[in-house]
């Protein structure tokens, strides 16, 4: 194994890829659940591996592990989608979503570092890879920004016409909720419209993809205005892709988060730069993942342990 590699961890990580990759199904089910527990239970504890410093074998172990997370949670999200459609009012029942609490944390964190760096309450926010359970713009727009709108993007009909179920019944977010099945390296200047862009953690599957994806967001967002990136610190990482904040062009960083509890997702908060422009897209294929995926928690401590590392760009330069 190559430098970096904590190898007793590798080698855990390692076992329960080889028993998940085996396995028949990734939809619910008992063996599903519990395998996916325990990656998460070791992938979660706070941990100095660097992913970028993985043999290549470990690296190539490490992208098919995350497309299987990706679909063991696109079916987990499915199934408790179309069960919370069938009530008269789905969102009076939301809470049966067993990681219904660790959404909850994460739009929480997610605001409060979003008004940290925002004049007030964004106008229009668009997320893009929403899913069928679209719970951070439901989270975020009920108890959070009442009078915001949510453009939720996703490449796939099926998982929209399930988000639209949810929220059709309830009179507010009926009217401040709306869908749009796109590949979103398709939506060029609708993005000028939105005061903040969400990105889901796997948009943009591999290290390519998801410069491609960002590339493309640099173009097209409105100058001044704030991206929210999904993204993994330490072990985190094998579960899902790495954004690298130095990397992100025409983007002034404004805050890293790591958390170090059951929140399994970093967040990157960047401000599009003014007068920073980029060549137009020549064309690429489907980027967008078509399910949402943005955390597969296990487990709800009462702890909001945490860590903020704010960084300015006098902070970014001096680096």
């Amino acid at each position: 194994m190559g430098n970096g590699e904590d190898l007793p961890l590798v080698q855990q990580i390692w076992d329960l890829y080889e028993s998940i990759s085996k396995l028949p199904s990734l939809k619910p089910s008992s063996d599903v659940n519990d395998l996916f527990s325990k990656l998460v239970l070791t992938c979660v504890p706070p941990s100095p591996i660097e992913v970028a410093r993985l043999s290549r074998n470990a690296q190539e172990m490490r992208w098919k592990l995350i497309r299987l997370c990706g679909e063991a949670e696109g079916f987990l999200e499915s199934h408790f989608s179309a069960l919370l459609g069938s009530f008269d009012r789905p969102l009076d029942h939301v809470e049966i979503f067993p990681y219904y609490t660790n959404y909850v944390k994460l739009a929480h964190l997610e605001h409060d570092i979003l008004s940290k760096h925002t004049a007030g309450p964004p106008a229009r926010i668009a997320f893009i890879g929403s899913g069928p359970l679209p719970l951070t713009s439901i989270v975020l727009a009920q108890r959070h920004l009442r009078s915001t709108s949510f453009h939720n993007y996703d490449i796939d009909e099926e998982a929209n016409a399930k988000a639209r179920r949810l929220v059709a019944p309830d009179p507010d977010l009926s009217g401040r909720m709306f869908f749009h099945t796109s590949d979103i390296m398709e939506v060029t200047h609708a993005l000028r419209e939105y005061d903040v862009v969400f990105l889901a953690a796997l948009v943009g599957m591999t290290a390519e993809a998801k410069e491609r994806v960002l590339e493309h967001l640099a173009k097209y967002m409105a100058p001044g205005a704030v991206l929210m990136l999904r993204s993994a610190h330490g072990a985190r990482a094998f579960l899902y892709p790495v954004v690298d904040p130095n990397s992100l062009r025409c983007f002034e960083v404004l805050s890293v988060f790591h958390p170090t509890d059951d929140v399994i997702n970093s967040v990157v908060l960047s401000r599009k730069l003014p007068g920073c422009s980029l060549p137009v897209d020549l064309g690429h294929g489907p980027i967008l993942f078509p399910c949402k995926c943005s955390g597969v928690p296990v487990f709800n401590p009462i702890n909001h342990g945490y860590m903020m590392e704010e960084m300015t760009a006098l902070e970014e330069q001096a680096s």
